[in-house]
């Protein structure tokens, strides 16, 4: 499969990086990783050593702000294992929003990658599933996750560089297992929505 249209995404999704196996019924997306499958640019390792690769979903939104919505849930088995809403700009400029096993415990985290990624925790989740939003406002980027889809937690504001400025950022969702056997990750709740969050702080 290459291509995937789903009602609540208002432009045509494509698979890439490895097989995902994505599939989409009764307003449920799923996806698959792969044994070790990951990406990330470790921020200690050699520049020119490439990115490692995991299944992604990916679609070039509408000019302007927007805000990308999904309740995401995880079939946990190892550490690191994640569910993630995925921002791409360029080979080495993107950035992750992950429901992660990290290392034991269901997380929210996240990567911002400007040639090597970062890595960061936020807060852990009782359970094995979490809403997560991105959204894009100007030429930045937020991330935001909520316990119940209502009442938002702000995790990260950031810019990907001057390509983001052109307009040709990729949004989507990617599935990882980096020290696993794979595991399996699905999205309900889908929602697009043009224009940002009225306030990036106040929860809504």
């Amino acid at each position: 499969m290459t291509d995937l249209d789903i009602p609540e995404v208002p432009f045509p999704l494509k698979a890439h990086g490895p097989d995902g196996d994505w599939s989409y019924e009764d307003g449920v997306l799923t996806g698959r990783a792969g044994p070790r499958q990951d990406r990330f640019v470790p921020p200690d390792g050699d520049a020119l050593e490439p990115a490692s690769d995991a299944p992604r979903l990916l679609g070039a939104p509408p000019e302007g702000d927007f805000q990308l919505i999904a309740r995401v849930s995880v079939g946990f088995r190892d550490a690191f294992d994640a569910g993630v809403l995925y921002v791409h700009v360029g080979e080495r400029a993107w950035a992750k929003l992950c429901l992660e096993y990290s290392p034991d415990v269901p997380t929210v985290c996240t990567v911002v990658t400007r040639g090597h990624s970062d890595d960061a925790n936020s807060f852990t989740v009782d359970g094995d599933s979490v809403w997560l939003r991105v959204s894009r406002t100007g030429r930045a980027f937020a991330f935001h996750a909520s316990r119940d889809g209502a009442r938002w937690t702000f995790v990260r504001f950031f810019t990907l560089g001057e390509e983001e400025e052109t307009g040709a950022a990729l949004v989507g969702f990617m599935a990882q297992s980096p020290v696993g056997e794979g595991c399996a990750v699905t999205y309900d709740h889908i929602a697009f929505r043009h224009g940002g969050p009225g306030d990036l702080r106040d929860g809504g």
